[in-house]
């Protein structure tokens, strides 16, 4: 029996280690290429495994494997979330909903060092209707968003809804694209306008208040 259940543990450890090592080399070859310019043959070759078919017995479509990529990093983001909407208690502050709405995921960014390909990854997914939806499902429908969408709401009382769901795009939009630019300029080894994600943020965070903040004018 003990024979049979270290059998069973080792091999439990290196199908995690084989799905980790194609979630890797998938993230970073979807960031660099966008997602269907990549085959799973390509995934399986770049991650070490001599089974071009391995993508598929571990993930099963392609899709199944951008919703693991996504879900990967949507967990740790949200626990961020979580913490810092319990530090921050009731505010009616734009700014401090905007901040909980960015900081996890650019410090999330930092965490991983140099280089990184998860918010490159996340502009490809995002301008791609089919896997867009996969994003939303998996990063931006979770408890933590809908509370700082309740506070921006509570925040902005007389905001017109038809203006809160395009500032809500653009604030999104504006993130997801400017992290994405910053990532990329660091792999190229490029000078960014901001020494680190946590002055980048501050950044966005400033930009983005702006925004929700911004007069509304309306056409005659």
């Amino acid at each position: 029996m003990t024979g049979r259940t270290t059998s069973g543990s080792l091999r439990a450890v290196r199908v995690s280690e084989t799905r980790e090592q194609i979630l890797t080399a998938a993230e970073r070859l979807f960031a660099e290429h966008g997602v269907y310019a990549v085959s799973n043959r390509q995934v399986s070759e770049a991650a070490g495994q001599g089974n071009n078919a391995a993508v598929g017995y571990h993930f099963g479509a392609k899709a199944d494997l951008v919703r693991a990529i996504a879900r990967k990093h949507a967990q740790p983001i949200e626990r961020a979330r979580r913490r810092m909407l319990a530090e921050m208690g009731d505010t009616t502050e734009v700014r401090d909903w905007v901040a909980c709405l960015v900081r996890p995921v650019t410090d999330h960014l930092a965490a991983l060092g140099n280089p990184t390909w998860f918010a490159r990854f996340g502009a490809q997914v995002m301008t791609d209707p089919a896997l867009r939806e996969i994003m939303i499902d998996e990063s931006l429908t979770s408890p933590s968003l809908r509370q700082i969408i309740d506070g921006l709401r509570r925040a902005l009382p007389g905001l017109p809804e038809d203006v809160r769901a395009e500032r809500a795009e653009m604030g999104g939009q504006l993130m997801v694209h400017m992290c994405a630019v910053r990532e990329n300029a660091l792999a190229e080894g490029v000078p960014t306008p901001r020494s680190t994600w946590h002055d980048t943020a501050t950044g966005l965070i400033d930009a983005i208040t702006g925004m929700w903040l911004a007069p509304v004018t309306r056409e005659p």
